[in-house]
């Protein structure tokens, strides 16, 4: 599966520790990540600075569904059931 372009889901719905660029502690899951742009496009995307932990997520119809919304719901649902 290909990652939908705009979706941005993986960057709001799941918490991130790793330290990102403009956000050294990582993000709380729930909150945008201050690297997606308002296109929901990640600014960083494909750069060095960009978390090992994003570069690894692939899109996959268990965790993306097949709208923005069921990515949204089973990413948070994900994130809540494994912290």
């Amino acid at each position: 599966m290909e990652c939908r372009l705009g979706c941005g889901a993986c960057c709001i719905a799941p918490s991130i520790t790793s330290p990102i660029p403009g956000m050294p502690d990582g993000k709380p899951a729930g909150e945008r990540c201050i690297q997606l742009n308002t296109d929901n496009l990640c600014m960083i995307f494909g750069k060095p600075e960009r978390p090992a932990v994003c570069g690894e997520f692939t899109a996959n119809i268990d965790v993306c569904g097949s709208t923005n919304e069921q990515a949204i719901w089973l990413i948070t649902d994900l994130e809540s059931s494994t912290s």
